[in-house]
Parts: structure tokens; C-alpha cells; sequence
């Protein structure tokens, strides 16, 4: 047993020269997000922990000057997330609601 006791050293020294398995990457840079597309499969894969997602836009919209939001069309309340507007949300007019239903830009 003291033998043993006296060799776990030796033993701990050889296994950290030893090199492990080895592993398999492949070549490809990766994108801000750590990712990219294998051109073999077309699949999306990351290889790091993504980073922090990049800030969200602010609403394509204005002020009308009341302290409320204005659009001058759907396509605009559309594309800053805001569709369908109901009567009484910020950004909602008439000029919005076609059939005045009280829900514009449906």
C-alpha cells in the first residue's frame, strides 16, 4: 500500500503529459455571434457562447408634437412593431383606420 502511496505522484505526471483525444474542428470563420453555416450541410451551428444581442432600433415614428407617436402610414407602424393600433394607443388616428373600427393597420 505504501508503495502505491508513493508512485500516485509519478501516476498524476504522466497522465497530465499524456494528450487527451483529440478534437475535431473545421475550418470557417465565425460570425459576431460565435456561428456559422456548415457548407457541407447548410446547418447553423456556434461554438462559443453568443454575445449580447445588439440593441433593438427605436420605433420608426415621430412625436406629434402632443407627447404622442405618429405614423404616417401602416407600413410605418408596421415596421416599428406597432400594428394593429386600437383606438386609444399611441400612434392610433383615424387617417390610420380605413373601415373605423377602432383598429387601424390591420
Amino acid at each position: 500500500m505504501g508503495r502505491l502511496t508513493a508512485l500516485a505522484p509519478a501516476f498524476v505526471a504522466l497522465a497530465l503529459l499524456v494528450p487527451g483525444p483529440a478534437a475535431h474542428a473545421h475550418p470557417g470563420g465565425l460570425d459576431a455571434n460565435g456561428c456559422h453555416t456548415n457548407r457541407k450541410t447548410g446547418e447553423y451551428h456556434c461554438h462559443r457562447a453568443a454575445a449580447s444581442p445588439p440593441p433593438k432600433a427605436p420605433p420608426s415614428s415621430r412625436s406629434n408634437g402632443a407627447g404622442g407617436t405618429y405614423y404616417a402610414n401602416c407600413a410605418q407602424a408596421r415596421a416599428a412593431g406597432a400594428a394593429p393600433l386600437r383606438r386609444g394607443d399611441p400612434g392610433y388616428r383615424a387617417g390610420l383606420d380605413r373601415d373605423d373600427d377602432g383598429i387601424a393597420c390591420e
